[in-house]
This record gives structure tokens, sequence and C-alpha cells, in this order.
């Protein structure tokens, strides 16, 4: 009996053994590691060069007080950037590893004020940020675009490089190759312009205001007399021109106020609704 306890004993922890140098022979998990042209959910990953990150966010004027909101922030560099500007930044990124590695370089550059989250960018309320910034094909730009177009007027939006259809930028800037760009090196900056499309009464007539984005046409009655009117938005600011006077002022929801070139103050009034 007891060579055969004595036996048992010797397999039990022969096996043992084994197992403890297989367990040892396994070799150490590496890192997780991005690499260009990764493979995403909706578009692969391309790092943005530092130079364009720092472009993109000039372009925008981030600033202290700033909400920013990074779609596809890939390993974080963007938010991080955003951060030191005294911005509230959150990453909205799909691949749980680049969350991690997001939040490994914020915590490793002292970025203590970025945000990470894994999430859809189609499912994510983005809605009150004052600044977004993208790196996104044109197509999936224009899916969000009638989300960004029902934000706030004057919130400013930049995209690396891709455009967002007909709604043309309101301004562009590049980095040359001999500042450390070498690719994707174009930013675009659109301002969420406010809705003025519909019939607005003022002193100076009835203004039926037709629009595309932040270019503004329609016409100006008075009296019997139409003028054709041309016009452009920058946010809520607007300016108006209309049988040889610029008018200009601050859209807040169904009014205008501001002033005409020809001296005095103009208040303009939208009858129902704005059009969406």
């Amino acid at each position: 009996m007891n060579g055969i306890f004595f036996m048992r004993q010797f397999f039990v922890l022969a096996a043992g053994a084994l197992l403890s140098l297989g367990v040892a022979a396994q070799p150490a998990q590496k890192p997780f590691e991005p690499y260009s042209g990764q493979p995403g959910k909706d578009v692969v990953w391309v790092p943005t060069a530092q130079p364009m990150v720092d472009r993109m966010l000039d372009l925008a004027g981030v600033k202290a007080g700033d909400v920013h909101f990074d779609l596809g922030s890939g390993d974080g560099r963007t938010v991080i950037t955003a951060t030191r500007r005294g911005a509230k930044s959150t990453g909205i990124e799909y691949n749980p590893d680049m969350v991690e590695l997001s939040k490994q370089n914020a915590a490793r550059e002292g970025a203590t004020g970025a945000t990470f989250i894994k999430a859809d960018l189609f499912e994510t309320d983005f809605s009150h940020a004052t600044v977004v910034t993208l790196f996104l094909l044109p197509d999936i730009n224009l899916k969000l675009q009638p989300k960004i177009l029902d934000m706030k007027p004057g919130t400013r939006i930049v995209s690396n490089t891709f455009t967002m259809g007909d709604w043309k930028p309101d301004e562009t800037a590049s980095v040359d190759e001999n500042k450390g760009c070498s690719y994707y090196c174009t930013a675009l900056l659109w301002i969420v312009p406010a809705k003025v499309a519909g019939t607005w009464q003022s002193a100076a007539g009835e203004f039926t205001l037709t629009q595309e984005f932040q270019v503004v046409g329609g016409t100006l009655k008075t009296g019997d007399k139409l003028s054709p009117v041309s016009g452009r938005l920058r946010g809520d600011a607007i300016t108006l021109t209309a049988g040889g006077i610029e008018y200009s002022g601050r859209v807040s929801g169904n009014s205008i106020s501001g002033t005409a070139k020809s001296g005095g103050a103009f208040t303009a009034t939208r009858s129902g609704k704005a059009a969406k």
C-alpha cells in the first residue's frame, strides 16, 4: 500500500511540476501597440502628426473653458493637447485597446483632465461641445452632418483633410512638410450657422431669407419694391446686403439685433418657427 501511495504522490508532484513549467514557458503578453492603417469600426486608424494636431486646435481657437470632443480619438493625442490648453476634453473611441492606451498616455503626460470613452460616435451625445475635432472619411462626416448642424450656432468643427460634402469650410489651414507633417496636413474649419430661413419683419421691409449652410439669399420687399438679398453667417453673426445697404447683427432664435451701415439700429423678427 505504501508503495502505491508513494507512486501516486510522485505522479501528482511530477504533473504539478510539468504544469508549472508550462505556465512559466508561456510568453508574457505584449503591450498593445497600434499601427498606422489599423482597422477600426468606421475607418482605419492613421495617427495625426502632432504639428497637425496643434494646427487644428489653433484653427478652432481652443482655449480654457471650451468643451471639446474628439470623434475617433485613437491614441488620445488630440484630447491630451486640448486639455493642455485648458479645455475640458473627451475622446470617443470604439476600440477598447485604444481607449486604455489613451488613458495610459494621458496619465504619463499628466493630462488629468482628459476623458476617454469607449463608445460609438453615432450614438454619443456631444451636443454640448463648443469644439469638435475629427479625422474621418467624407461619408462618415456626411452621416454626422445633420447632428452637427443641430448644435448651438458658433460651435467650431475641425476636420483633418476630409470634407463635409456641399457644406464648404469657413476656413482652411495647412502644415508644411518641413514643419513635421508629411501626409494628411490640411485642417478645415466649419462654424455651425444659426438657422435663418423664413420671413422676417423689419423697419426696412420684409426679408424672405433662404439658406444654404452659412450662405444666405432671398429678397427684401419694401412697399412694392423687391431687392435681392445676399448674406453670410458665421455662427450667430449675420451680414445681409439688400438695396445697397448692409445690415449686420446677431441671431437669437426668431430675432435679429444689430445695425445698418446707413446708420441706426437694425432689428428683425421672424414670422413663425425657424426652418429645419
